[in-house]
């Protein structure tokens, strides 16, 4: 029966995917060994990264994978485990665990040059380039001035209290249940004029202001006493940075890097003017695209202007060892720096033409038109189904480095996907 479930996993569209990762390769850039020390890990280096691929083929939490790996044959001869049915797995935080692991272990660069050596004999038109930037949100509630300041208020309150039971001492005075009622009234309005907001604000900032004093002077103490996390020092201090942030823009003054996550103090506004989301949180990502394949240029967390990143676009397309001649960009590449380092290397792009018109300008018209369209439905609409099937519509990731793992293999299990009809043409085509 085994034997079975392997054959029919081999034509299956999982077994099609499995074979287009270099599992083993992976593994060995990232460092992953089996540790002879301790209780042997359930997951193989290879299978951690296989696990990875599965989350985001199949767009499940981290809970729902564990179910259906425990459940599922060709889950598990994807990640290459044999799951006793007696005795499942019940711990999905084994997938987080893992997560964690390889996020201190990604180098983006080095993965895609092996998986660009590895599709590469599948790729056509690799002299063209198509790049344009996306911003795959994070998982956040809609930040405001006032729901920041109250979340900063409920930790410093909840540690107060615990530091007061622990050290046996009085809770100092502060005015946290008045301000509790006036904030949940608030809360409640339909409406609410500008007053009320203000109003709000400024006893949410006093009260912050006193909290802060507060655990300071007990930090002071009884430093002796107390044990306080890194985690614990990293959130005390940005509740201050929000503090003076929120007393700059009460002031009515500009506030650069401003904080929008007290969990997420990496994130920052990005402006993006779409109509419908003229603001996102999350991580902006520099792409560029080879024959419908994706590759990440450039990731941050702040907002970039991308158009100066042409040229870093266009070493990076170097990855398939061919020159690039034609590129396809968005108006913002278009700037004078851009166009002179093109004609430079007589590559051809998609931008608007400036000055005098050439002798073949009909046929430029033409080059210029068709990239453009190659761009605006290639490459935008990869980043439709990447956030739509493969977990990059709102990313539930905890800290800086797990969300640029979840980003990197959602990107390239959309890719390997992309690559199975590829490949099957290749096999007619020899056939």
């Amino acid at each position: 029966m085994l034997k079975k479930y392997r054959q029919s996993f081999a034509t299956s569209e999982l077994g099609r995917l499995h074979a287009l990762f270099s599992f083993l390769e992976l593994a060995r850039q990232m460092h992953l060994k089996s540790s002879a020390l301790g209780r042997k890990s359930y997951f193989s280096p290879e299978s951690k990264i296989a696990l990875m691929v599965l989350k985001s083929y199949t767009n499940f939490s981290d809970s729902q994978l564990i179910e259906h790996l425990n459940g599922n044959i060709h889950y598990q001869l994807f990640c290459g485990v044999q799951i006793d049915p007696l005795h499942p797995l019940t711990n999905p935080k084994i997938v987080s665990a893992i997560r964690q692991e390889l996020a201190d272990r990604l180098d983006i660069e080095s993965f895609q040059a092996i998986l660009a050596d590895h599709w590469k004999p599948y790729l056509e038109n690799l002299h063209v380039c198509m790049t344009d930037a996306t911003c795959y949100e994070s998982h956040l509630r809609f930040p405001t001035d006032i729901k920041l300041l109250w979340e900063g208020i409920v930790w410093l309150h909840r540690h107060l209290c615990k530091h007061c039971r622990r050290l046996h001492i009085q809770r100092p005075r502060n005015k946290y249940l008045d301000v509790s009622r006036a904030y949940l009234a608030y809360s409640k309005l339909r409406k609410r004029r500008k007053s009320q907001t203000r109003m709000v604000k400024r006893r949410l900032l006093q009260l912050l202001e006193k909290l802060l004093d507060q655990l300071e002077q007990i930090h002071s103490s009884y430093r002796h006493r107390l044990t306080l996390s890194s985690d614990y020092q990293r959130r005390f201090s940005v509740i201050q940075m929000v503090l003076e942030q929120g007393k700059n823009l009460f002031a009515g003054k500009k506030v650069s890097k401003r904080i929008v996550s007290i969990d997420r103090h990496y994130l920052r506004p990005i402006i993006r003017g779409k109509e419908t989301k003229s603001v996102e949180f999350g991580a902006k990502v520099n792409n560029i695209q080879i024959d419908g394949i994706s590759f990440i240029e450039h990731i941050s967390f702040k907002a970039f202007n991308e158009g100066v990143r042409l040229k870093d676009c266009i070493h990076l397309q170097q990855l398939t060892k061919v020159r690039v001649k034609a590129l396809a960009a968005d108006s913002i590449y278009a700037n004078n720096a851009n166009r002179k380092f093109c004609s430079k290397y007589h590559i051809s792009t998609s931008f608007k033409r400036k000055g005098r018109t050439a002798k073949d300008e009909l046929l430029r018209k033409i080059l210029r038109s068709e990239l453009s369209r190659e761009r605006a439905t290639r490459l935008e609409g990869s980043f439709g189904t990447q956030k739509q099937h493969y977990s990059l519509t709102r990313i539930k990731a905890r800290n800086r480095k797990t969300e640029m793992l979840w980003i990197f293999f959602g990107i390239h299990t959309a890719n390997a996907v992309y690559m199975i009809e590829k490949v099957e043409k290749r096999k007619r085509t020899a056939a």
